[in-house]
């Protein structure tokens, strides 16, 4: 059944309470945050660590500290009490952990005055003229977002663009010649190498500690299981370097000090460091950030299947159970159906085919899928390899949009509710009756940090009126606001059936 599925697809994320991420509450921080340091984006270097002595490693990490540290910032994230929403709070303790347990309880926040931080976290730089890479749960629900480099100096940043599908904010500070940070190339990185995270746990600004990658393509259920990614992509690099809460954005770097990946979470009982941290690649990194500076939006390729991941047996087993199949657990992502225009179907792929390799990149879980096409762009062309009643057999693919398109998009082609992050679904008389409305349209999927959840709205919010208009359907929204500039006020009710009204700047 449906249900049983949706109870085992957060698999991976078992025992996450996933934490050293992200902007904490003020009562896991310090609240004089400094600065710290680190990163930019070229070429890679790849690290040989054979015959390297404990001596000649200790100088290493030395001369990366060195490095990295200066182009690693704090990031401080301002929200008015308006704002300050229990969805922001609620993903605040998801990336942290709830290490006072009552997770699920009604327990009481402490909310920050509006002239202090709601929560802190760090930052790369990844270019002289201010480019900040960090994380997305760094950034959301934001106001104001104040940058304070290593050497103390502070700026109010400019929030460039998001990413909620792979954690990844781009920031922009009005500077020039500051310290950055390289990209490396992470597909270069090995299972057992060195390497230094970078960030400000716990108030403690620019603190280094050393590790190693412990695991590559890690995928833990994280992004997608609050339902704030829509389409995650999770593919972390696993390792044992110390990180805790305010570690989020923050650098992993090799020993040459070139950025590796951007830190996001860790998985913990408590919410504090237990071994395990994960990080953004790199490689995928520079790749959102790219598209946000070039396009205003992140250009995403999709192979257009809904897919099963044979690496999962419980997995594997529920969708026998439901679907009375015969499939066995092991290597790479069966195909189970197939979107509207789909490239793979339009390229000859069919249900019951198991993809194990896109291009040159075995594929031997969801992972490794997500991440391989994923890091792409509508038009881009793969070489699919996939089994068929046990043969193996190519085609090529032709990614496209969701929308079936194969071309890039910009901010402009976006249509009113992509502008604002959400969808809208009507709703019958009978509930309006029982709600006492006269009119309303649900909010669903809701963009975490998109404009409409910076006014306070979540999923299942019920929205009556725009800009003084009733509203009935998402045609109703996308006709009053289409081509409106300026601030739009909304009315809406939320869960327990509190009114509210608010604005937000039409993007």
């Amino acid at each position: 059944m449906k249900s049983t599925l949706k109870k085992l697809l957060p698999f991976a994320v078992v025992g996450v309470i996933s934490g050293a991420t992200t902007v904490g509450g003020l009562q896991y921080l310090n609240h004089h945050s400094d600065s710290t340091d680190q990163s930019y984006f070229t070429k890679a270097s790849n690290v040989s660590f054979a015959g390297m002595n404990s001596s000649a490693v200790g100088d290493d990490f030395v001369k990366a500290a060195k490095t990295t540290v200066p182009a690693v910032v704090t990031i401080k994230n301002y929200q008015s009490r308006s704002a300050s929403r229990a969805s922001e709070q609620d993903m605040f303790d998801f990336f942290f952990g709830d290490p006072f347990g009552g997770r699920g309880q009604q327990k009481q926040k402490q909310q920050a005055p509006d002239n202090m931080p709601s929560g802190m976290g760090s930052g790369v730089i990844i270019s002289p003229d201010g480019y900040i890479i960090s994380n997305n749960h760094v950034v959301a629900g934001a106001n104001k977002l104040e940058v304070v480099l290593s050497n103390k100096k502070s700026y109010i940043a400019t929030l460039v663009g998001t990413d909620p599908n792979t954690d990844i904010s781009l920031l922009k500070i009005e500077e020039k010649g500051l310290p950055f940070l390289n990209f490396a190339n992470s597909d270069n990185i090995e299972v057992g190498q060195w390497v230094l995270a970078v960030g400000n746990p716990l108030g403690l600004n620019s603190t280094v500690t050393a590790g190693i990658v412990s695991a590559k393509g890690r995928g833990i259920g994280i992004l997608g299981s609050q339902g704030k990614a829509a389409n995650p992509i999770e593919s972390f690099i696993q390792t044992d370097a110390a990180i805790n809460p305010g570690n989020s954005g923050g650098a992993l770097v090799n020993t040459n000090g070139d950025l590796i990946g951007i830190n996001s979470a860790i998985q913990s009982t408590t919410g504090y460091y237990q071994g395990y941290g994960f990080a953004v690649p790199a490689n995928l990194a520079r790749k959102i950030v790219e598209d946000i500076k070039k396009f205003g939006i992140v250009q995403r390729g999709f192979l257009g299947v809904t897919s099963l991941d044979l690496s999962n047996d419980q997995l594997v087993a529920a969708y026998n159970k439901e679907k009375k199949t015969n499939y066995k657990a092991g290597s790479g992502v069966l195909v189970t159906g197939f979107g509207e225009s789909s490239g793979a179907e339009d390229a000859g792929l069919k249900t019951g085919d198991i993809i194990t390799q896109i291009d040159t990149v075995p594929i031997t879980d969801f992972a490794d899928l997500s991440i391989a096409v994923g890091s792409k762009r509508p038009g881009d062309k793969v070489m699919v390899t996939y089994e068929r009643n046990g043969k193996p057999s190519t085609t090529t693919v032709t990614l496209r949009d969701q929308k079936g398109g194969t071309s890039t998009r910009t901010k402009a082609d976006l249509s009113v509710t992509e502008k604002i992050g959400s969808d809208f679904q009507s709703i019958d008389d009978k509930t309006k009756a029982y709600y006492g409305l006269n009119s309303g349209i649900i909010a669903k999927n809701v963009i975490e940090g998109g404009e409409l959840a910076k006014a306070g709205i979540v999923d299942g919010y019920i929205i009556t009126e725009i800009n003084g208009k009733p509203v009935n359907s998402q045609k109703d929204v996308e006709t009053i606001l289409n081509k409106f500039s300026g601030t739009v006020q909304v009315k809406y009710m939320d869960d327990y059936g509190r009114g509210y009204q608010r604005g937000f700047k039409m993007p």
